[in-house]
């Protein structure tokens, strides 16, 4: 099943993310769920990260729940606000 992973950084929390980034990195590398796309949230007209989404394939909400609690910008309070919805992809035009 996949779920979408949707996270938005506190205020300001941009020097917090770089501080944090190479964990974060290493534990993107050897993922417990299979990582389908990933990559950081950006501010409107700008390159400045708010935040980060995932769309993930896991057996279960709880496993996918447990890949987010174990990522280092968790523990780094990075994430100000994070939203775990199952998703039904309905189309995939990646070639």
């Amino acid at each position: 099943m996949h779920f979408i992973i949707h996270c938005l950084d506190y205020p300001g929390a941009v020097d917090r993310r770089l501080a944090h980034y190479e964990a974060h990195k290493t534990y993107l590398s050897a993922p417990s769920v299979k990582i389908v796309i990933s990559g950081p949230l950006l501010a409107p007209g700008t390159e400045t990260m708010i935040g980060s989404l995932f769309l993930v394939e896991a057996e279960t909400m709880a496993e996918a729940q447990a890949f987010h609690d174990n990522d280092p910008f968790k523990a780094a309070n990075i994430w100000e606000k994070v939203s775990i919805n199952p998703f039904l992809k309905r189309m995939d035009n990646r070639d």
